[in-house]
C-alpha cells in the first residue's frame, strides 16, 4: 500500500514541476521566475523527502534541509536584487 501511495506522490510531484517549468520558461517577469524557481526548489525538496521515506535512507532528510536552506537563501538575495533595483545600467 505505501509503494501506491509514493508512486502516486512521486507523479504528482512530477506534473507540479512540470508546471513550474512551464511557468519559469513563459513568466513574464523576473519576480514570476523567481517565485517559480522557489516552487521547483520546494519541489525538489519534496521529492527527496519522498526518496528519503521509499528507501528508509533517514540521511536524505538532511540533504532536503540543505537544499531547502539553500533555496531561502536565494530567495531572500533575489528578494533584495529587486528592491534596490534590478540590475543598473551605467
Amino acid at each position: 500500500m505505501l509503494n501506491v501511495v509514493i508512486n502516486i506522490v512521486y507523479f504528482m510531484l512530477s506534473v507540479a514541476l512540470l508546471f513550474a517549468f512551464i511557468r519559469l520558461t513563459k513568466g513574464p517577469s523576473l519576480p514570476d521566475r523567481v517565485v517559480s524557481l522557489e516552487l521547483i526548489a520546494s519541489i525538489v525538496v519534496g521529492y527527496v523527502g519522498v526518496h528519503a521515506i521509499d528507501t528508509g535512507v533517514s540521511s536524505l532528510l538532511d540533504v532536503a534541509i540543505v537544499i531547502a536552506l539553500t533555496a531561502f537563501l536565494t530567495a531572500i538575495g533575489f528578494a533584495r536584487f529587486l528592491e534596490r533595483g534590478g540590475r543598473k545600467s551605467e
